[in-house]
């Protein structure tokens, strides 16, 4: 089969390796820097040059907020056959896009990234294949995350972006509000290092992979489930230390301060705020202004 895989990022080169002793793969990627660790395939870098290449499937794997700019960039280029896929994180508008696009789709999500999981052994990974769409482009992605021995679940793009904002909304904001809240040092305890290696993986990540999660607009009502937990953690910290008497002592006003856990998310309420609600143009400013003083 001849397979286009848009972007030559971390997923687009894993899925280059991946079907290129196979299939027949060609990638168009717009930046050639990107391009040097892509082997075994046709090198791609305008829009235009698709139409010789004449590709049977493409996948998507430019982030979020370009998908679907890069869909109808090389659309007036593909056959009336060509299947047109996506791995995207959240599915928000790509069903009305590809209701109305005209071609074949089918939209999958794998649930693993090359920070966190080891490419060659990914039997305890899963990956998510949407229920609408082409059969036969369903057929052959559960057929290649099969190979993988991935655990796959099938689920609406509407159940999809449900399910997306609690299995990663709640674990990236947690890890990111225990990044928020670290100095730069170590420390010891297996806990303490483990969360660390966590954290420190996550925020490797793209930053338009942290941005598509937290901006799923599914996730606040997340976070706010967090926010809860924590409300009813400090209350339940607060009567065992202080009892219930109203007022604190002058002198554990510092210690309540630490206790009610407000501190460290002073950062993200502060003159960031507007970052935090800005577009993904503005995520690299975002995290580096939050996590400056526990990324090294």
């Amino acid at each position: 089969m001849k397979i286009l895989i848009l972007g030559a990022g971390k997923m687009g080169s894993f899925f280059t390796d991946l079907l290129s002793f196979e299939h027949e793969v060609a990638v168009l990627e717009s930046d050639p820097k990107r391009m040097r660790f892509i082997y075994n395939a046709l090198r791609l870098q305008k829009p235009e040059e698709v139409a010789e290449f004449k590709p049977e499937l493409v996948i998507n794997c430019v982030t979020l907020s370009y998908t679907i700019e890069a869909f109808k960039s090389v659309m007036p280029y593909l056959q009336p056959y060509c299947i047109i896929s996506d791995i995207a994180s959240v599915k928000t508008h790509l069903k009305e896009f590809y209701e109305t696009c005209g071609f074949p789709y089918v939209s999958t999500h794998p649930m693993f990234g090359p920070t966190f999981a080891n490419l060659g052994q990914l039997e305890k990974e899963n990956t998510i294949i949407i229920s609408e769409g082409d059969h036969l482009g369903k057929i052959f992605f559960k057929d290649i995350y099969s190979s993988l021995r991935l655990h796959i679940c099938e689920y609406t793009f509407e159940e999809h972006d449900k399910v997306v904002a609690y299995s990663l909304g709640i674990p990236f904001a947690s890890t990111m509000v225990f990044a928020a809240t670290m100095k730069h040092q170590d420390a010891p305890g297996t806990t303490f290092k483990r969360h660390m290696k966590i954290a420190r993986g996550l925020l490797s990540e793209d930053d338009y992979l942290l941005t598509e999660i937290l901006f799923n607009p599914r996730t606040p009502h997340q976070i706010a489930r967090i926010q809860e937990e924590l409300d009813i953690l400090q209350e339940i910290i607060k009567k065992q230390r202080f009892g219930k008497s109203e007022r604190i002592p002058d002198q554990d006003q510092e210690e309540y301060r630490i206790i009610q856990f407000n501190t460290p998310l002073s950062k993200i309420q502060s003159g960031n705020n507007k970052s935090f609600h800005s577009c993904e143009s503005s995520s690299s400013h975002l995290w580096n202004n939050l996590f400056n003083d526990f990324i090294p």
